[in-house]
């Protein structure tokens, strides 16, 4: 297999990879499980929660997400369900660096996405994980934390404590 590469981030809430809905992966290939490698290296390296594939320009509806300390490959991850309870947290982006904003999300979230094996997988996340996901798969779709900003005062904020 090739070695693992950090890739460098596409930045800046005008760039058109980071507003395009990715294109659904038919089946794991060598070359999908080559993007899941850069994307965990990459993510790693830069010392983040996350990265989607639009963020190293690319367009396949492939993440890294930290779930349970583990950086876990999401391939067409998808929300199936949302709690109602909703929270607001200061959140990051590695492509909008130094941008920290209060983004209000559902506390829990059912997952259902394919893993690296081409298996389906379904997953129920809470708290950090399920926010974690959520900013990712909102980079998939073309969404950045620059869409969805809190009216919540800042006190009734935590911060997430690495860019998503």
């Amino acid at each position: 297999m090739e070695s693992m590469a950090v890739l460098p981030i596409i930045t800046g809430r005008g760039q058109s990879i980071l507003r395009t809905k990715t294109k659904k992966v038919t089946r794991v290939t060598r070359e999908i499980l080559k993007l899941v490698k850069d994307l965990e290296e990459t993510t790693i390296a830069s010392k983040g929660a996350g990265l989607a594939a639009p963020q190293v320009n690319r367009p396949e509806r492939v993440c890294v997400a930290m779930i349970r300390h583990k950086l876990t490959p999401l391939i067409n991850p998808e929300i199936v369900w949302r709690s109602s309870v909703l929270e607001t947290v200061e959140e990051g982006c590695l492509s909008l660096p130094d941008v920290w904003l209060n983004i209000t999300r559902p506390t829990e979230v059912i997952i259902r996405f394919m893993a690296a094996n081409g298996k389906q997988r379904e997953l129920k996340l809470q708290g950090f994980n399920a926010r974690t996901v959520q900013h990712e798969i909102d980079h998939l779709d073309g969404v950045l934390i620059v869409d969805h900003v809190s009216t919540a005062p800042p006190s009734s904020a935590a911060r997430t404590t690495e860019p998503l």
